[in-house]
């Protein structure tokens, strides 16, 4: 008998559940039949032998236990535990809200790092090929670290990076790979190609030296074929299977909630693969749930990550799903976990927000990007559709708690294959001043465009400076366009602005419905008042100012955040096509 593995790698003690699982790994490590522990603080509750021979489950009572080596002892087999000492306590962490701006980035394909390896032994063979839209690139963690300082002068507060957890799958034969990061073959091991466990702490330590959260993407719905459970199962139903030759999901989340379901259509959605190499995790095993549960503790208290972002939410059964988010919760009651709801209707989405503190907002998504090629008319067309979104937010049990987006990495960007830089700007000024977490995409600063096309590659192409060899360099002045330098300054001082308003970060919401073509949007935190005026149209509007007098009073001026410059609101607002303004209220001029 030869323990291999164990997992956690380590532990912590003084947590608020001092009930530890052990998973324990190796050839025949299920037949021992003694298991001690060396410290009397320390007791196995019991221990569970699964199905496969090769898997161990201890658990253990931390109730007073402190930091140091543990030894257990299976058998005769010695394995020295460590149990280390806390950061902080767990309602010491703070995860990101409404005052935040999170960015989305793909470490592949951001950044390389100055110490990049081009080839990594040991891994399954891959190659780096950044002509190949779904090849490996060779991004990595310390390309993103190094450029933590482009973060601070755009402005965001938060990174969202997708999945840096090991992908050792091959790459596939027609110029493929997990260079995504949603295929894990370990959940405690960062890839190799991007960085390692060091370079992951360091990241999230010299962001927060800047005023800047790390958000780390995990997958709790399915791994990758490659995942050396998938040889060898702890348990049967540690994987889902489906009979039949159609055992993938049916990618139609409404049966999960649909009163009306018919069982083979929910269990077609829950329980089905998400692709050929993805298998479909059952968290219904108690034993599973509770290492992933603990995954997640373990990212959250050895590397310092300030939030959790949910892939395939709904894809999971929904009640073992929900003990996972109640128990990180009570460990953690601060933090945020934000899961990805993909129906583009708000009486579905809202449905989630239990549980899970924080969710997407896919339906301001569809209807904002459905309302840039329209005419805003006076009732369904253009803005009426973001109106007509908002307007049901009291489904909501906390509006403010609701992550909005243009785009992300799964869809076309805002742009698509154009460069209509008013819509894009209108766009934005509306996502940073509504009563939502607002999300970017990377690249967005700079007018990145693309769509999908057949190939999610494309609408993930790099940061064109990232790598060596780039003919422009957009995290420096000098390599931006006219256009692109512009677009930067535009948003960051829109960004930066936003982190000194109160009553866009943390006040109250009111709006008018769309008239004439225009949409106004208030926000009020006691004494300071925004007001964000959109013409929907392509032709010029007008602004009647005393239409909206509850919220604007008796002031008669304001200054617009974008421009700089003063507004009189003694007459009405003659207003350019696709015009946008910010106006913060003030009653002495700044100037």
């Amino acid at each position: 008998m030869k323990i291999e593995r164990i997992a956690p790698l380590h532990w912590y003690a003084g947590m608020r559940n001092p009930h530890l699982q052990l998973m324990i790994s190796g050839p025949g490590v299920g037949r021992v039949s003694n298991i001690t522990v060396s410290s009397p603080d320390v007791s196995v509750e019991r221990v569970v032998r699964p199905d496969s021979p090769n898997y161990l489950f201890v658990y253990l009572d931390l109730t007073a236990a402190r930091p140091g080596v543990l030894t257990l002892m299976l058998d005769d087999c010695r394995q020295e535990y460590v149990l280390k000492s806390r950061e902080r306590a767990g309602d010491e962490r703070q995860g990101f809200s409404m005052s935040d701006v999170l960015y989305l980035l793909m470490p592949d394909r951001f950044a390389r790092g100055s110490r990049h390896l081009s080839h990594v032994s040991g891994m399954a063979p891959y190659r780096e090929n950044r002509r190949q839209p779904s090849m490996r690139h060779g991004g990595d963690i310390n390309g993103i670290r190094e450029h933590l300082d482009y973060f601070v002068e755009l402005g965001v507060t938060a990174l969202w990076l997708t999945p840096v957890l090991e992908n050792n799958s091959p790459d596939g034969r027609e110029h493929t790979s997990t260079y995504h990061g949603y295929a894990t073959t370990d959940f405690y091991r960062v890839d190799p190609r991007l960085g390692s466990l060091d370079d992951y702490r360091r990241l999230c330590d010299e962001a927060h030296a800047r005023g800047l959260k790390v958000v780390m993407d995990l997958v709790f719905n399915h791994c990758s074929t490659d995942h050396p459970w998938l040889t060898d199962l702890p348990f049967r139903d540690w994987v889902n299977r489906i009979e039949g030759p159609d055992y993938l999901t049916n990618y139609k989340l409404t049966p999960v909630l649909d009163p009306y379901a018919a069982e083979v259509d929910r269990r077609e959605t829950v329980e089905g693969w998400f692709t050929t190499d993805m298998p479909d995790l059952n968290l219904r095993n108690r034993h599973l749930r509770r290492y992933l549960t603990q995954n997640v503790k373990w990212w959250i208290e050895t590397v310092g990550i300030d939030g959790v972002r949910m892939d395939t939410y709904p894809y999971v059964h929904a009640g073992p799903m929900a003990q996972c988010m109640r128990e990180l919760r009570e460990e953690y009651p601060h933090f945020n976990i934000v899961g990805e709801t993909w129906v583009t209707e708000p009486a579905f989405t809202a449905a989630w927000q239990d549980a899970l503190p924080t969710v997407m907002d896919f339906t301001f998504f569809d209807r904002v990007n459905r309302a840039k090629g329209e005419e805003t008319d006076d009732w369904f067309d253009g803005l009426n559709r973001v109106y007509n979104t908002l307007c049901y937010d009291y489904l909501y049990r906390n509006p403010a708690s609701v992550m909005a987006f243009l785009d992300n990495h799964d869809t076309d960007r805002f742009l698509g294959d154009g460069q209509d830089v008013s819509v894009l700007k209108q766009a934005l000024a509306l996502l940073l001043t509504i009563r939502r977490i607002p999300q970017l995409y990377y690249g967005t600063e700079i007018l990145m465009s693309g769509a999908k096309q057949g190939c999610d590659g494309r609408v993930r192409r790099d940061f064109p400076g990232g790598f060596p060899g780039d003919r422009r360099n957009a995290f420096a002045v000098e390599g931006r366009t006219r256009a692109q330098q512009q677009m930067f300054e535009w948003l960051s001082r829109l960004l930066h602005w936003r982190r000194t308003s109160a009553a866009v970060t943390r006040g109250t919401q009111k709006h008018f419905i769309p008239q004439d073509g225009v949409y106004v949007i208030a926000r009020q935190y006691e004494d300071q008042r925004v007001l964000t005026v959109l013409n929907g149209t392509s032709r010029t509007a007008v602004l009647r100012v005393s239409r909206y007098a509850e919220v604007i009073g008796s002031d008669t001026k304001a200054r617009d955040v974008l421009t700089g410059c003063e507004v009189s609101l003694l007459h009405d607002l003659s207003l350019r096509p696709r015009q946008s303004l910010v106006l913060e209220f003030f009653r002495e001029c700044p100037c």
